[in-house]
């Protein structure tokens, strides 16, 4: 009587290649469901940008010394406004800036604030240059501006923000540029207002 045939055991570790294909396509199931959410949330909600613009801005305690070293304090009313009707943002860490031909002169950090729906905010930015050390090219331009009694300078604010929509929540860093800020030296009534730059990402 003929000896039954020897079963052949599958090679070790045969069902791993299987597992690993079960596993990736699940996490790619995953991937697209949470993907095509964020879609449909995203066109249901339609997000606008948010709008800055400096309604105002002041020089005072200005004293540009022999040495090319400044003291200047700076003032604006930075207006921030929400147009969506669906989304809150939260500002949790805002950092200000104003610079003159590239030095960055003063900075400063504003405190944490919740702008909800259709939301108009004014921040009031104070920014103190204290003993600073300008370049050459930089002291110079200052005085030339200076005798003319009013300078262009740039104003920026990058802020760490959170955008929520009903449950959910996402997070972005914002970047806002108001360049070329019109700012006389004598106080004047009239302030022209500047329109920001603004980049969400």
């Amino acid at each position: 009587m003929a000896n039954p045939p020897a079963r052949t055991q599958p090679p070790a570790g045969s069902g791993r290649p299987k597992l690993l294909r079960t596993i990736g396509f699940v996490l790619l199931a995953i991937i697209l469901l949470v993907g095509l959410t964020i879609l449909i949330i995203w066109l249901a909600v339609k997000p606008k940008r948010l709008v800055y613009s400096i309604e105002s801005g002041s020089i005072s305690g200005y004293n540009l010394s022999k040495t090319n070293h400044l003291n200047s304090n700076y003032n604006f009313i930075l207006r921030a406004y929400n147009p969506n009707t669906k989304v809150s943002v939260y500002y949790d860490r805002v950092e200000t800036s104003v610079s003159y031909d590239g030095q960055k002169l003063a900075s400063n950090t504003l405190a944490p604030f919740r702008q909800g729906h259709r939301n108009v905010t004014r921040l009031g930015v104070n920014l103190v240059a204290q003993d600073l050390a300008l370049s050459g090219d930089t002291a110079k331009g200052m005085k030339t501006e200076r005798s003319g009694g009013a300078v262009e300078l740039d104003v920026r604010m990058k802020a760490r923000i959170r955008l929520k929509v009903g449950a959910w929540k996402g997070r972005r860093t914002l970047r806002v540029l108001c360049p070329s800020v019109l700012v006389r030296y004598s106080s004047s009534p009239t302030f022209v207002r500047k329109s920001c730059d603004v980049d969400t990402t």
